[in-house]
């Protein structure tokens, strides 16, 4: 075996002893070296994906329907209102009506109407009618309250009695030339004595 320096240059082992460390077996300087081909990038995941998609289609039916229960819950609310508003009215009506027939057992209430609509009057009084410069007869302006109604709270204030009192006062006179004539004589109706019937 010869032990020339063309022997020693051939064993790998011992060039790869005595060689420097990096100068070993790689690409010469000047060549590029080759990288390893990286990892193939992984396909990106789509972001909407069948799943989110099914998800999304429930998620579009839970709101359609809640939204159209939501809109029935409101028409039912409107329509509650409108019932008990409906039957407070009623309530209040069948109040007013109670208050009226309670009013027609008192015979002083009955001669109060039957005076007013129908100019009735008891035996032994007089009746008139106060016409207007036409002739035709005034209708009464005047209307019974329930007694309830009058409270501390709706009678008028002492002062305002007093300031009304001034108002009227302060009004000018009305022209006796201007007033009209009182009759000179009333023709008592012939009332018919209870015993002879005539």
């Amino acid at each position: 075996m010869a032990h020339g320096p063309s022997a020693r240059g051939s064993d790998p082992r011992r060039r790869g002893a005595r060689a420097r460390p990096g100068a070993g077996p790689g690409p010469r300087r000047g060549v590029p070296r080759q990288r390893r081909p990286a990892e193939t990038p992984r396909p990106a995941r789509p972001r909407f994906t069948a799943r989110a998609a099914v998800l999304l289609l429930v998620l579009v039916l839970l709101v359609a329907s809640y939204a159209s229960s939501m809109r029935a819950y409101l028409d039912q609310q409107r329509h509650l209102a409108g019932l008990r508003a409906s039957i407070a009215s009623s309530r209040a009506e069948v109040d007013r009506l109670a208050l009226e027939r309670k009013r027609w057992h008192d015979p002083a209430y009955v001669r109060t109407i039957a005076h007013q609509r129908f100019g009735w009057v008891m035996p032994g009084e007089i009746g008139f009618q106060v016409l207007d410069a036409n002739g035709k007869p005034l209708d009464p302006a005047d209307t019974l309250s329930p007694p309830g109604s009058v409270t501390e709270a709706t009678r008028p204030l002492w002062w305002q009695s007093a300031w009304g009192s001034v108002v009227r006062a302060g009004k000018p006179v009305v022209d006796p030339a201007e007033a009209p004539r009182p009759a000179t004589r009333i023709k008592a109706p012939k009332v018919p004595h209870p015993r002879s019937g005539r």
